[in-house]
């Protein structure tokens, strides 16, 4: 066994759909380093049955997971942890945030500002 190992749950209860919570654990694992790059995802309808879950729902994890730069899709051979796409991914969508506020006629410090209270939000 790979010294990494992908550890999710999914609490029914909360009122987060399971969906975002696999993504969001997933992400956060990727993020912190404790998935690394070219560690390969276990099948979408294996980590469903797993989590009991429809293979639907793990899919649009992955789905979401791969338009974000955090994993590819290799056809056949599985999804795997990106490299450094989720870095280029970050500065993309941070360089079009800042062309749009600008855009928009906001300062600096308002666009600041209004990442701060998203990240708060969310």
């Amino acid at each position: 066994m790979s010294p990494q190992e992908l550890r999710l749950g999914v609490d029914p209860a909360s009122g987060v759909p399971p969906f975002e919570q696999v993504r969001d654990a997933i992400r956060a694992q990727v993020e912190s380093g404790v998935l690394e790059p070219g560690f390969r995802l276990p099948p979408v309808r294996t980590l469903a049955a797993s989590l009991d879950l429809a293979a639907n729902t793990v899919a649009r994890s992955y789905k979401e997971l791969e338009a974000l730069g955090v994993v590819e899709t290799r056809g056949r051979a599985g999804t795997f942890v990106a490299g450094r796409r989720v870095e280029r991914s970050v500065r993309a969508a941070a360089a079009s945030y800042v062309d749009t506020a600008r855009t928009l006629g906001l300062s600096d410090a308002a666009a600041l500002e209004a990442v701060r209270r998203a990240l708060a939000a969310g």
